[in-house]
């Protein structure tokens, strides 16, 4: 038997448990990618589209709802309900500033969302660095492991010794074959996600100044000579 048939079969339990780690690194990371490129493209989407639609609201209350239309993955609307929010009475936090609870509120709201977007990239890392280097581990054990074999049947040929060789050679490529697509994703994705992060804290300072000016506005006592 011959190609990676022949390299299974000959193959003991460490270049077996390599195989067998890389097509699951393989199939985790085609995964993330698939579902990762879904999500920042619907992000993506929902941002150019509820923002400007909020925006263009003539009331919050209708702001609210058209933001609740475009944004199906909840980018926007954590940062809107922390904004909105009130703390609980008797709290460290109620005891604050006004403008330093907006700013705490919509701070954790972004990180809660950029955790969200930037999920599965930590993975994507790992397999994308360390793949090569379980390829290249699998190939180094299988020709070993074959040399070993051929040394034991006692007729070391360059025919005998070539097969098996060539055949634990298919393991660098493997890795390599995962590494790959998990590196560039992960190059591609930071990208998207760093375009939707500056979106969402440009809203989130928008909101911000927005709250601050009504609730300045609703604290200012009127002028001298204006009070009937």
């Amino acid at each position: 038997m011959t190609g990676f048939e022949g390299f299974w079969s000959q193959g003991d339990f460490i270049t077996r448990s390599v195989a067998v780690l890389l097509l699951l690194m393989s199939v985790s990371a085609w995964v993330v990618i698939f579902w990762k490129g879904w999500l920042l493209r619907r992000v993506r989407s929902d941002i150019e589209r509820a923002v400007p639609a909020f925006w263009a609201a003539p009331t919050l209350a209708a702001g609210r709802e058209r933001l609740a239309a475009f944004d199906r993955e909840s980018a926007l609307s954590p940062l809107l309900a922390a904004a909105m929010a009130t703390p609980a009475g008797g709290t460290l936090e109620s005891k604050g500033h006004v403008d330093s609870q907006l700013t705490r509120r919509l701070r954790d709201a972004l990180h809660g969302v950029l955790a969200h977007l930037q999920f599965g990239q930590v993975l994507l890392a790992s397999i994308g660095s360390t793949a090569p280097f379980i390829g290249l581990f699998g190939t180094v054990w299988g020709i070993y492991h074959a040399l070993i074999s051929i040394s034991a049947a006692g007729a070391m040929t360059v025919e005998r010794v070539s097969g098996p060789v060539g055949e634990a050679l298919v393991m660098t490529a493997a890795g390599l074959a995962v590494a790959i697509p998990a590196v560039l994703a992960y190059n591609i994705f930071g990208k998207m996600v760093g375009a939707s992060e500056a979106e969402l804290e440009g809203f989130a300072h928008d909101l911000r100044e927005m709250i601050t000016d009504e609730s300045g506005k609703a604290r200012t006592p009127p002028e001298r000579g204006t009070e009937g």
